[in-house]
């Protein structure tokens, strides 16, 4: 019985997208490590608790599949501040974050990285 859950989590990994944008951040990544966590023996791993394992497998299937958000429709494809999806996905990728936290950086310090020979990790050591 295991081998047919590790069969299912593999296909639902398969199935589940990878997001480019963001980078060591995403869902689907995530998923795929801790299946592999999970299922460290493949289809031989054995399962403590079969009721948990089958009900974390069909949340997921309802979330690969919108299920809540073709059962729940919105009216509008926007936030209450008037941000579309796609501003969304383009705000939270990870060289736009990565850009804004650069741009939080004092004047002094970004200096400093600048100029410095070592890395400012070292600094702290």
């Amino acid at each position: 019985m295991a081998a047919s859950r590790y069969r299912r989590f593999l296909r639902l990994c398969e199935e589940w997208p990878v997001e480019e944008t963001k980078r060591q951040r995403d869902l689907g990544s995530f998923l795929r490590q801790r299946v592999a966590q999970a299922f460290r023996e493949g289809e031989n791993t054995p399962i403590s608790d079969p009721e948990a394992c089958d009900q974390m497998y069909e949340s997921l299937v309802r979330i690969h599949t919108n299920f809540y958000k073709n059962k729940y429709p919105r009216l509008k494809d926007t936030t209450f501040t008037g941000v579309t999806v796609e501003d969304c996905r383009m705000i939270l990728a990870t060289d736009i974050l990565k850009q804004m936290e650069d741009m939080k950086k004092g004047t002094w310090k970004r200096l400093r990285e600048k100029f410095s020979a070592k890395k400012p990790e070292e600094d702290l050591k």
